[in-house]
């Protein structure tokens, strides 16, 4: 299948083929005569180079979205220029190490070859034939890459020295460790509508045009894309698709594991270092004297390092026999397995299962057919693509193929039918109009393509249309009011000792907080509010439908001797001398480009970036 979707793009290779020998006729082709795309100082800027950063940038864009990005869409990002300004800063930094007469020597240049795993042979070692089919394959020469290997290191040596011998900042450590791990000690109690003593009176008209005029976004549709599709999946086509008894046979067969199963066991496995300690822990077990967990624990491991799983008494191997005569929860052992002494506990029994192929039949045929009917969608894609690239409509595609045609109002939040599929969100979240027409691969082995047929505007509905939300909402935050007035009341009467319950409040105590920690059931505003707040202070914070009151009641600095604060300390100095070194590193690099000629041609650069359309 693989092979067959290459094919589908094959016309469009010909094609581009053909527009770049014509486009080079007469001229010689881009890269018979241009080399460079410029010069940094002294130092030139090779086409290979700036292509090779290119294309790693859109790879990596790539990856982070799950989907080959097109260089329209990496153009849109900017990542061209990022790449261009990516070399050019490197040229600089070499233009400048040269300038400084700093390099480095062939004896650390062939160090560094040689440790390259790219050029490694099967023994491991550097293997020139590796090396050349390598540099080959990248289109450089020997001396290329070996001049480009030398200013690489030369360039790590300038960098080098401009950052370092930069100190930890102990001033500015202490200072934030201190606010990091400072901790507070709280008391609160959420309380909700419960606590009215009076029903929250129905909204006015007027209050219901206040409300609609003072929050239009809660009342406004989304962009909508009016788009017309052609599509094919597997499931259109599944019926239609001949599977034979022969051939679901078969397929049970290849998965027949998975369809019988014999009878298996859930099993721990703890391995001792020799026959003897795994003899005195089991001795100790039977006396009473530790628990299994007591074993596992005193081995510096958890429950989870020790788990075998489910294992059918062949998994097991010699220890198989005891284990399936063991009941749950028993430990049998030491018994001598491959990984040496262990004991095993035996924690569930599974029974055999056993699947028999009348009742496996619908479902392998339904996936024999699914796959079957993917061939046929990408047996056909080539002929979709001669009819896109003939002119044809997306409804001509729906009357001379098996594509169906449909029509979708899309937002971001539709998710249904062909919205449910990621790539279709993705280019309909991108399709501008008069956009020609793409086929494009759906996950399940579909097809598609789309037209992009209008754009409404994010438009706030009439308040005829909305009223009921409107009074809703209305009602909500008229209730939340309320709540948040009654609990400002009831925080008035708090006081340092005051107990919450004495006010009708269930309290909830909390100690040694820091800005770091996680108390479920407060608001996303809560610790930023008590790191705020002096020792005996109450406060009323909202919160989801209904409101929390929160008192203070101790502040502590950090304990700075404590083996957790240490290690915070010196992982808060590493990454603030960091972060100085690479303000130092930028400015230097700034004032280095500020101070170096560049010369760009840009005819050399629209047309290498021409050859990535």
């Amino acid at each position: 299948m693989a092979e067959k979707k290459n094919t589908r793009y094959g016309v469009w290779f010909i094609v581009i083929l053909l527009l770049v020998g014509l486009a080079g006729f007469g001229t010689g082709g881009l890269t018979s005569n241009i080399r460079t795309l410029g010069t940094v100082g002294d130092k030139e800027i090779s086409l290979n180079d700036y292509q090779r950063t290119l294309n790693d940038q859109i790879r990596a864009l790539s990856a982070q979205f799950g989907t080959q990005v097109t260089f329209q869409q990496a153009r849109a990002f900017g990542l061209d220029q990022a790449a261009l300004n990516q070399i050019i800063l490197s040229r600089t930094l070499d233009n400048e190490a040269a300038q400084l007469g700093i390099s480095a020597g062939d004896g650390n240049v062939r160090d560094r070859l040689l440790s390259i795993p790219q050029f490694s042979g099967a023994g491991g070692s550097f293997n020139r034939e590796s090396y050349r089919y390598a540099l080959q394959q990248s289109g450089q020469s020997e001396a290329q890459f070996e001049d480009g290997l030398r200013e690489e290191m030369s360039r790590t040596l300038l960098q080098g020295a401009v950052v370092s011998g930069i100190p930890t900042p102990d001033s500015y450590t202490d200072a934030l460790v201190q606010y990091i791990a400072e901790t507070r000690s709280v008391t609160w109690a959420s309380v909700g509508a419960d606590i009215l003593t009076a029903p929250v009176p129905g909204a006015t008209d007027t209050d219901i045009q206040a409300y609609y005029d003072a929050n239009p976004e809660e009342f406004t549709l989304p962009e909508t894309r009016q788009i017309t599709y052609a599509w094919l999946t597997p499931s259109m086509l599944q019926d239609q698709m001949t599977v034979t008894d022969d051939a679901i046979a078969a397929l049970y067969n290849e998965r027949i594991n998975e369809y019988v199963q014999p009878e298996r066991r859930l099993v721990e496995r703890l391995i001792f270092l020799n026959a003897e300690q795994a003899a005195a822990a089991k001795t100790r077990l039977d006396n009473g004297e530790a628990t299994f967990e007591d074993l596992v624990a005193e081995r510096g491991l958890r429950l989870t390092d020790i788990d075998l799983g489910d294992m059918s008494k062949a998994d097991l191997g010699v220890a198989g026999d005891p284990v399936f005569a063991a009941a749950a929860g028993d430990v049998v052992g030491p018994i001598d397995a491959s990984m040496g002494p262990a004991l095993f506990r035996m924690n569930a029994i599974l029974a055999a299962q056993e699947t028999p192929l009348d009742e496996a039949a619908p479902a392998l045929r339904d996936e024999l057919a699914a796959t079957a009917a993917r061939d046929v969608i990408n047996d056909g894609a080539d002929q979709m693509i001669d009819l896109i690239a003939g002119g044809a409509t997306l409804e001509d595609l729906a009357d001379r193929t098996e594509m169906r045609l449909g029509t979708i109002s899309w937002t971001d939040q539709v998710t249904d039918g062909i919205a449910a599929y990621d790539a279709f969100r993705r280019a309909a979240a991108t399709v501008q109009e008069g956009d020609f027409a793409e086929l494009v691969d759906l996950a399940d082995g579909g097809l598609f393509t789309l037209r992009l047929d209008e754009i409404t505007p994010p438009t706030v509905q009439p308040l005829d249309e909305v009223r009921d939300a409107v009074m809703t909402a209305w009602q909500a935050q008229a209730r939340q009011d309320a709540i948040v007035q009654k609990a400002t009341e009831i925080a008035a009467d708090i006081q340092p000792l005051t107990g919450f319950d004495t006010l009708s409040l269930s309290p909830t105590v909390d100690e040694d907080l820091t800005r770091r920690s996680f108390i479920e059931g407060t608001p996303a505003d809560f610790l930023d509010t008590i790191f705020t707040m002096e020792i005996g202070s109450v406060e009323v914070l909202q919160s989801e439908g209904g409101a929390v009151i929160v008192r203070l009641d101790d502040i502590a600095p950090p304990d700075m001797t404590a083996e957790g604060t240490t290690a915070q300390r010196e992982q808060v100095g590493a990454s603030a001398a960091a972060g100085i070194a690479q303000d130092i590193f930028d400015a230097y690099a700034t004032r280095l480009q500020e101070q170096t000629e560049v010369n760009i041609d840009q005819t050399a650069l629209n047309a290498i970036n021409a050859q990535f359309q």
